[in-house]
């Protein structure tokens, strides 16, 4: 049984318990994050922790912990789970009230949890053959850039390509691509790999942002710009990138062959680059 982190106390995940009038059962009221871990190692983790306390001072929760306290909680839940490389769950809310009311509290107590399972990346076929997308149209909130709890929109999304033996489903507001349901999308067409811009309606991904980096560093031809959808759709390439999934080549949409219908060498030599910076990062943490 794995063990989690509950207001202060590390116990068996089947032994939390968390009121039914906490504010995230009641109204998904609250801040999450997810931080992969290899051979133990938080991957990112003072980003992760930048992102969290963006999220929390723009939805006006008081962050429950300073940095460091942070890193210590997550550093002793990753110890105290069997797995080398994990997935740490981590979600504050803004706690109990006495009452149901849309209204804050005056006294506002967050509830802060952390589980942990064993990480999951993609399997080499993935890798090597691609998987299938699908596509939607983006109705979620216009605040995508806050990674909060509120995910129903995003769990209708990604169910829309689970009903369709897909992995994601990518999304258009406005005839322009947003991002993946659980996912930020990169496009690649005539060798320049195209990224859409940071905004309200895309989460600011830690991946995306370790993608652009690489493409900084490695020379790689990119643009940062409003991608139309006819782009997506007449791509050479697509991928899709977060912190489980990391780098993973989209080479069917909608029943249709993206490009050759193989993953493209452009996505390949990301992928690599991106287990290189990977693995050189934590052997030098």
């Amino acid at each position: 049984m794995s063990l989690c982190y509950l207001n202060g106390r590390y116990l068996p995940l089947d032994e939390a318990r968390v009121s039914p009038m906490d504010r995230g059962f009641l109204f998904g009221d609250g801040a999450y994050e997810v931080i992969p871990v290899y051979s133990r190692r938080p991957f990112r983790l003072d980003e992760h922790i930048a992102r969290l306390g963006r999220t929390l001072a723009s939805i006006r929760l008081p962050d429950p912990h300073r940095p460091d306290e942070w890193r210590e909680i997550i550093g002793e839940v990753i110890d105290r789970n069997p797995w080398q490389d994990q997935s740490v769950y981590l979600q504050v809310s803004r706690g109990v009230d006495d009452k149901r009311n849309h209204a804050f509290p005056k006294v506002i107590r967050p509830t802060v949890f952390l589980m942990s399972e064993a990480l999951v990346t993609p399997p080499a076929h993935q890798r090597e053959e691609g998987v299938a997308g699908v596509s939607a149209a983006d109705f979620r909130w216009l605040r995508c850039d806050l990674k909060t709890v509120s995910m129903l929109a995003n769990c209708l999304l990604r169910q829309h390509a689970v009903d369709q033996d897909c992995v994601e489903t990518i999304l258009f507001r406005d005839g322009f691509l947003t991002e993946g349901s659980a996912s930020n999308i990169f496009v690649v067409r005539d060798g320049v790999m195209l990224a859409p811009p940071k905004s309200h309606l895309m989460l600011p991904g830690i991946t995306y942002d370790v993608v652009l980096e690489l493409a900084v560093k490695h020379g790689l031809k990119h643009e940062v710009r409003e991608i139309l959808e006819d782009e997506v759709r007449h791509a050479d390439e697509l991928w899709m990138s977060s912190s489980t999934k990391e780098v993973l080549p989209i080479t069917r949409l909608d029943d249709k062959p993206v490009g050759t219908g193989r993953p493209g060498p452009v996505g390949r030599q990301m992928h690599a680059w991106y287990q290189d910076f990977k693995n050189t990062v934590m052997r030098s943490e």
